[in-house]
């Protein structure tokens, strides 16, 4: 029997509308554009709909208004399984969130982004009685949304805390504070400190991490060396999780784990041979995609492949290559979950010798097995 899952946080409707060349989006200009795609998006649908379509059972929770954007939400997840909405929350106070999405040729994306009902999300709006059924309990993007982080994210710290008395596997992708925001205000590192213990498995981007704990080297997340990111490692287990995955965007991801008494206590969900994951520090190269259409919620289908084949009972270094590679399928297609194939597809399609590409040259103590995947000088199986 499969193991179920609960994607918790942010969720959105996207608007994608497509460009067929480049634009500079001057002021006081009129471009147009060709028909848009319109899609949920944020962690509870990016990532929960990926864990779905990959053939993992996951409950929904997010919250929307009772307004169109909000029905165009029900309607887009009850067109693919109206099973997943059970844990979904609706009110008529607030507005649902909604994102446009610029996806210009040859530019990095950008966001128009409105946070409605995402704001007021806070613990009560949780389900518990599902996430008692579950075996994993994933959250998105709490610093996209107000009353998770206010009050030095007391709602956040409670919400882990109450998951975990409920023996369930906890996982978190925190998503990028706004600088200029009141996100961008909160002491971070503060938080993660008092989090993390908490937190079985911890999914930032390189530069959410470090705008979080290393602020000084903020921006430079494309450009970290292994032992940079060995050093970050080292700093997340220190502060308490047992799997810490660094998203790299083109170079790939980084996993470092704990120690197998710390895997031991990660609940219902954890890996099912904790010796072939405990004490492990790998870097994994990204698949070549067949063409790129947008990297719209690249890394939350990572974050879905390597939670998934963890609850399937796949080792480490499977799982981590298993994101990489519904990662590079979800950049085929513009949206988040058109790329998207089944598991099956997928590990036929990496059977079948799908390449890779080459990871950046590789600091002193890393070394590179056949597969092309980096052991760093922590992994006790290099």
């Amino acid at each position: 029997m499969l193991k179920r899952a609960v994607v918790a946080g942010h969720i959105c409707l996207d608007i994608i509308p497509h460009f067929d060349h480049h634009i500079s989006l001057d002021p006081g200009r009129l471009y147009e554009v060709g028909s848009p795609t319109i899609a949920t998006g944020g962690a509870v649908s990016n990532t929960g709909m990926t864990m779905h379509l990959l053939g993992q059972p996951v409950t929904l929770m997010g919250k929307i208004g009772d307004d169109s954007f909000g029905k165009s939400v029900l309607d887009v997840v009850r067109a693919r399984a109206p099973e997943l909405l059970s844990g979904m929350a609706q009110s008529p106070a607030v507005a649902t969130s909604y994102t446009v999405v610029v996806n210009i040729p040859g530019t990095d994306r950008m966001f128009l982004h409105c946070p409605g009902a995402n704001a007021s999300y806070s613990s009560a709006d949780v389900n518990w009685p599902l996430v008692a059924d579950a075996h994993l309990f994933h959250f998105g993007y709490p610093a996209f949304m107000a009353a998770m982080y206010a009050d030095d994210a007391c709602e956040l710290l409670a919400m882990y805390a109450r998951a975990k008395e409920l023996g369930v596997t906890t996982s978190l992708d925190p998503g990028m504070p706004d600088a200029a925001g009141p996100a961008g205000k909160v002491d971070w590192q503060r938080v993660l400190t008092r989090l993390l213990p908490s937190v079985d498995v911890f999914m930032p981007s390189a530069d959410e991490l470090l705008y979080m704990i290393d602020s000084a080297r903020f921006g430079k997340g494309d450009e970290l060396s292994g032992n940079e990111l060995a050093e970050l490692g080292a700093k997340m287990l220190a502060m308490g999780v047992a799997v810490a995955a660094v998203k790299l965007g083109k170079r790939g991801m980084y996993i470092r784990s704990a120690g197998k008494a710390r895997l031991e206590a990660m609940g219902a969900g954890r890996p099912a041979a904790l010796d072939a994951w405990a004490d492990r520090e790998l870097w994994f190269p990204i698949f070549q995609e067949r063409c790129f259409r947008g990297a719209t919620g690249a890394g939350d289908a990572s974050i879905a492949a390597f939670l998934t084949a963890m609850l399937r009972g796949l080792s480490l270094s499977d799982a981590g290559t298993f994101a990489a590679a519904v990662g590079a399928c979800n950049v085929e297609a513009p949206d988040s979950l058109s790329g998207i194939q089944s598991w099956d597809a997928t590990m036929a399609r990496i059977a079948a010798g799908w390449a890779k590409q080459p990871l950046p040259a590789l600091d002193r103590g890393w070394s590179l097995d056949q597969a092309g995947i980096a052991h760093g000088p922590a992994d006790k199986q290099s």
